[in-house]
C-alpha cells in the first residue's frame, strides 16, 4: 500500500474524547494517524494499540524514548512506523527480525540524507523550506519517502505538500476537518484524502473499488470529491453516478454499506472503499457482490451465521451449536486426520473439513474471519518471535524435538525483567507447556554456570533511570506541590486530585473496612509492635575506659521519617504496618507516608487505616520519584523528612539514592532495594507442596521477582515432586502470567549436601531464606547472609510479610551482606558522651597532645595543654 499523503498528529491521551476538531470515527475511515511518545506515555501507547490496532495504522515518533526496548516492543504490539534518531536507529539496526522499513530517521538538517538502505523515509525538519524548495524542481528523485510535519503552513502550502510525489505531511488533528462548510477556517479532510488522486477521466472521476473487510471485491463505482466528503461526513458508503448524482449506496433497498477505511493505491489513480455491506448484498441483482455470490470460506461464513440465527430443525449445524462436545470431538478428529493426510488431495480434503469445524466454533463464539485475518495480521508485525514448540502431550506423542538440535535445546536470550504480566503467546516460564524452573546440578554443572544462573533479572542502566529521575527530583524541588500534583494527575491519572495531601486525623468514612480486615491489622500490628519494642536499649551505655575518662552512648529516635508503601500491582496495607509501627515505637515526632493514590485520587481505605494506627501525621497522594522528592525537601503541604524508608521500583530507589547524596535534602534513606526474592533450602523431609507455595508466594510479586531453590541430595522423582507441585499450583493462581515472568529467570540448583547449600546460599545472600531441612535451627548457626530467615515446615515466607512481628522490609540484590532489613535502629540514631574529671584529663592528656602534634593540629595540643596548666600540673 502507498504511503499516505498525510497524517494526523493526535495525542493518544485525548483521543477518545471530543478536544480533536478531527474525531476519532473519522480518524478510523482515514486509517492513519501520528502520535509523539514521551516515556511518561509509553504505558498508554501499548493499551492505545491494543484498542486500535486495525482500525488505525498509528505512526509513533519516539526520540525521546531512553530504552530501544521499548522501541521494539511497541513495533511489536503493533505500530505500523515509528520515527527515530540516527543513534537510536544504530541501536535498531541490531535488532533480530526487525524490518528497518518500518524506521523512519529524524533528519537533523535537510542535506541529512544517508542512513543506508532499508528505512522506511526521512523526516525533514519542520520548517519545510527545503521540501517547497524541491517541489518547483519537478519530481523528487529519492525513493525514500519524506515526512514533513506542518503545525502553521498556509492552506495552500499544506495541499501541496501533501501532493508532492514521496512526501506525507504531518497536520495537528484539531486543524482538520471532515465537514469544510460548518468549519471552514480548517483544513479540509477530503482535500487531503484526494491530494494526491489522479483521473484520467474526461469527467474528473476517480475510479473507486468497494471491498469487505477481507479484500473481496464487491463492486466497482465512481467517487468525486463531493461524494468523498459525503462518505467522511455520514460514515456510510456514498458514491457519484455518472447519471443520478450523489449515490447514497441502499437508501432505497435498505442495502446500506458502514464506511470502515478510504484507501489509495500505489499509481493514485484508484480509491478502494472498504466498507461492511448490510442487506443482501452490493449488487443490484441480490447478490453479495457485482461477480456473483461469495465463494470459500466467506461463503462458508454466511451459511452458518445464517444458520446459527435460524438452522432448519434437525441440520447437522444445529447440532455442532447446540452440542459444543460434539464441536471439540469433530474438531480433534478433523485435527488428527489432516495430520494423518498425505496426498495433496487427501490434505485439500481434510484440511476443508477442519476449517468447517473450526469456522463453526468461531461462529458459535461471535467471532468472524474479520476478526481472525486481524488476529493474524497483529501476528505478522510481531518482531519478537516464539520458538513455536509443540506443547505437552501433543510434543511427547510426535517426539518433536522443539527445535533442539544436536541434543542441545536451544538457549533464549535474557530478557529484561520488567513489571508487567506476560502475554499468553508468550514462552516465558513455560518448558514443555509447564510451569517450570531451570534445573542444574553443582556435581556436573561448572561453578561459573551456576554463578551465572544465580544472577538476579537484568535491571535497567542506573545512568539511564537517574536520567528519567533527575529531573523529576529537581521539578519538584523547584516547583513544590504544583509540580506534584501534576505527576500525579500524569502517572497516576488521579486528574481529580487538588491537593497532593491528606492530614490526620484522618476521616472516618476513608477507613470503612470489613471487620476481619480490621482484625487481621489489629493482630499483624500488635505482634509487630511487641517484637519491636523489645529491640529498645533499656538504658545508655557506660563504660570507663581509664580512670577519670567515661564515655556513654545513648539513643534518641529520628525526629521525622517519611515512609514510602508502593501502589503497583498490589494492596500493601502490611507494608504501611512494617513502616509505620517501628517508627512509633522509636518515638519518632513526624510520620509522614507516602502512597500513589488510586484513579478517583482516594487511598485505599486499608492504607489510611494502618497510617491512623501508627499515628502518622498526613500521607502524601503520590508515588515513584516524585513522592520521594517531596518528602526529602518539602514542599507547601509536604512537611520535610530526616530518613526515607520503604521498598519501591527502580525509579524510587533511584530516587532514594540521588537525594540522600544532596547535601541540600539533608535527608537519609534505608538502604537500596530491587525485587522482591526468595531461596528455599529443602531435603528429603521437606513437604513438596511446601516449597512450591513458598517460591510462588514471591514469584507472585512482579515478573522481576526472582525465586531459587536449593534441593539437598533429591533425586530426579523428588525434585519431579517439587516441580510438579508448581505448576500445579502456579496454574491456579490469578497471578499466573506475573508468576511465569518471575520462573523465567529462576532456577533449581541440585547439591550435595547442607554445606555446599548454605555456602551457595551465603553467596547469593536472599532478601528471604526458608529452611526446609531437618534440624533447621542448626543449620542458622551457618547463615551468614540473609535478610530474614524462616526456620522449618510451618513457617512460611508470608506469616514474616505479615503478621508474625518481624519486619518486611529487607535488603534485596544482594545487599544483605552489608546491610539489615529496617528495625528499631532505622528510625534511632545514637549520640555518644564524654565526660572527664581532672584525674581523667591528666591520665589521657598526654596522649592527646602526641597525637595532636603528629598531625601538626596545635589548637587541638593547646585545648588539652591549658587545662593541665590550669591544674597546675
Amino acid at each position: 500500500m502507498a504511503a499516505p499523503a498525510f497524517l494526523p498528529e493526535i495525542d493518544i491521551q485525548k483521543y477518545t474524547t471530543t478536544e480533536h476538531g478531527l474525531k476519532p470515527k473519522a480518524l478510523s475511515y482515514i486509517g492513519h494517524v501520528f502520535t509523539k511518545l514521551s516515556h511518561d506515555t509509553v504505558d498508554e501507547a501499548f493499551l492505545y494499540l491494543q484498542q486500535t490496532f486495525g482500525l488505525f495504522s498509528t505512526y509513533f515518533d519516539v526520540s525521546a524514548l531512553l530504552f530501544v526496548e521499548d522501541i521494539v516492543s511497541l513495533l511489536d504490539s503493533g505500530a505500523a512506523k515509528v520515527f527515530v534518531t540516527v543513534a537510536q536507529l544504530q541501536q535498531l539496526k541490531g535488532v533480530k527480525n526487525l524490518d528497518l522499513g518500518r524506521v523512519i530517521v529524524i533528519a537533523s538538517a535537510a542535506s541529512d540524507t544517508s542512513y543506508g538502505e532499508g528505512i522506511g523515509g526521512v523526516m525533514l525538519p519542520s520548517s519545510a523550506h527545503d521540501v517547497i524548495h524541491d517541489l518547483s524542481q519537478g519530481p523528487s528523485p529519492e525513493k525514500e519517502q519524506r515526512y514533513v510535519s506542518v503545525t502553521s503552513f498556509p492552506y495552500d502550502i499544506t495541499i501541496k505538500l501533501a501532493r508532492a510525489e514521496n512526501t506525507t505531511v504531518i497536520i495537528p488533528a484539531e486543524a482538520i476537518t471532515i465537514d469544510h462548510h460548518t468549519e471552514p477556517d480548517l483544513i479540509d479532510t477530503v482535500s487531503l484524502v484526494l491530494a494526491s488522486a489522479t483521473s484520467d477521466r474526461a469527467d474528473g472521476l476517480y475510479t473507486t473499488l468497494v471491498t469487505d473487510e477481507r479484500g473481496v471485491a464487491l463492486g466497482l463505482v465512481y467517487s468525486s470529491k463531493e461524494s468523498v466528503a459525503e462518505s467522511l461526513r455520514t460514515g456510510r458508503g456514498v458514491y457519484q453516478s455518472r447519471k443520478r448524482g450523489l449515490w447514497y449506496k441502499g437508501e432505497s433497498s435498505g442495502d446500506v454499506q458502514e464506511l470502515v477505511r478510504i484507501e489509495m493505491d500505489c499509481d493514485h489513480d484508484c480509491l478502494r472503499f472498504v466498507v461492511r455491506q448490510k442487506g443482501k448484498g452490493f449488487c443490484h441483482l441480490g447478490t453479495a457482490t457485482c461477480f456473483g455470490d461469495y465463494t470459500g470460506l466467506a461463503r462458508l461464513q454466511k451459511t452458518l451465521q445464517s444458520r446459527k440465527v435460524s438452522a432448519p430443525e434437525g441440520s447437522y449445524t444445529a447440532r455442532l451449536f447446540n452440542d459444543p462436545q460434539l464441536l471439540r470431538a469433530k474438531i480433534m478428529e478433523e485435527a488428527n486426520e489432516l495430520c494423518e493426510a498425505t496426498s495433496k488431495d487427501d490434505v485439500a480434503f481434510e484440511a476443508a473439513d477442519l476449517l468447517y469445524f473450526a469456522l463453526a466454533k468461531a461462529v458459535s463464539a461471535g467471532v468472524t474471519l474479520e476478526d481472525i485475518e486481524h488476529n493474524l495480521d497483529g501476528k505478522s508485525v510481531k518482531v519478537k518471535r516464539r520458538k513455536g514448540d509443540a506443547k505437552g502431550p501433543w510434543a511427547e506423542k510426535s517426539a518433536s524435538s522443539n527445535g533442539a538440535t544436536n541434543g542441545q535445546s536451544a538457549k533464549e536470550e535474557v530478557k529484561e525483567a520488567a513489571s508487567v504480566p506476560k502475554a499468553e503467546e508468550d514462552p516465558a516460564g513455560i518448558e514443555n507447556s509447564r510451569i517450570k524452573m531451570r534445573r542444574f546440578v553443582t556435581a556436573t554443572d561448572a561453578s561459573d554456570t551456576i554463578r551465572e544462573a544465580l544472577k538476579r533479572p537484568s535491571q535497567r542502566s542506573s545512568d539511564k533511570i537517574m536520567g528519567i529521575v533527575k529531573p523529576i527530583v529537581e521539578d519538584i524541588q523547584k516547583r513544590g506541590d504544583a509540580a506534584l500534583l501534576e505527576y500525579t494527575h500524569k502517572f497516576e491519572k488521579a486528574t481529580s486530585l487538588t491537593s497532593p495531601v491528606l492530614k490526620a486525623p484522618f476521616p472516618e468514612s476513608m477507613m470503612q473496612l470489613p471487620p476481619e480486615t480490621i482484625e487481621a491489622i489489629d493482630v499483624s500490628f500488635e505482634n509487630i509492635r511487641k517484637f519491636h519494642a523489645a529491640q529498645k536499649e533499656e538504658k545508655p551505655l557506660i563504660v570507663e575506659t581509664m580512670p577519670g575518662v567515661v564515655c556513654s552512648r545513648f539513643a534518641r529516635p529520628i525526629e521525622a521519617v517519611g515512609l514510602y508503601v508502593p501502589g503497583g500491582t498490589a494492596v500493601l496495607p502490611s507494608t504501611a504496618l512494617m513502616l509505620g509501627v517501628p517508627a512509633m515505637v522509636a518515638g519518632c515526632k513526624k510520620i509522614v507516608i507516602a502512597s500513589p493514590p488510586r484513579q478517583d485520587g482516594s487511598l485505599t481505605p486499608e492504607i489510611v487505616y494502618a497510617a491512623h494506627k501508627v499515628g502518622a501525621e498526613s500521607i502524601v497522594l503520590a508515588g515513584g520519584a516524585q513522592a520521594i522528592a517531596a518528602m526529602a525537601y518539602g514542599t507547601e503541604s509536604v512537611s520535610k523528612v530526616d530518613k526515607i524508608l520503604g521498598p519501591g521500583n527502580q525509579f524510587v530507589t533511584a530516587a532514594k539514592m540521588l537525594v540522600s547524596n544532596d547535601t541540600t535534602a539533608g535527608v537519609s534513606i534505608d538502604m537500596p532495594a530491587g525485587p522482591s526474592e526468595v531461596l528455599v533450602v529443602a531435603d528429603e523431609t521437606s513437604n513438596p507442596a511446601f516449597v512450591a507455595a513458598d517460591l510462588l508466594s514471591q514469584s507472585e510479586h512482579g515478573v522481576d521477582s526472582q525465586v531459587v531453590c536449593i534441593v539437598v541430595g533429591l533425586n530426579d522423582q523428588q525434585v519431579g515432586a517439587i516441580e510438579d507441585e508448581l505448576h500445579k499450583q502456579a496454574m491456579a493462581l490469578p497471578r499466573v502470567d506475573i508468576v511465569r515472568g518471575a520462573i523465567d529467570h529462576s532456577v533449581t540448583l541440585l547439591v550435595k549436601d547442607i554445606e555446599e547449600a548454605m555456602q551457595l546460599s551465603n553467596m547469593y545472600a536472599p532478601e528471604h531464606l526458608i529452611l526446609q531441612v531437618k534440624d533447621a535451627e542448626k543449620v542458622v548457626d551457618i547463615v551468614q547472609n540473609a535478610g530474614s530467615v524462616f526456620i522449618g515446615p510451618w513457617t512460611p515466607e508470608s506469616v514474616g510479610d505479615y503478621s508474625a512481628g518481624v519486619n518486611h522490609s529487607l535488603p534485596t540484590y544482594g545487599y544483605a551482606k552489608q546491610y539489615s532489613g529496617v528495625n528499631l535502629g532505622s528510625y534511632i540514631k545514637h549520640i555518644t558522651s564524654s565526660n572527664l574529671t581532672k584525674e581523667g584529663l591528666r591520665n589521657v592528656g598526654g596522649a592527646v597532645m602526641q597525637l595532636a602534634k603528629v598531625e601538626e593540629l596545635e589548637a587541638h595540643r593547646r585545648a588539652v595543654s591549658i587545662r593541665l596548666d590550669h591544674m597546675g600540673g
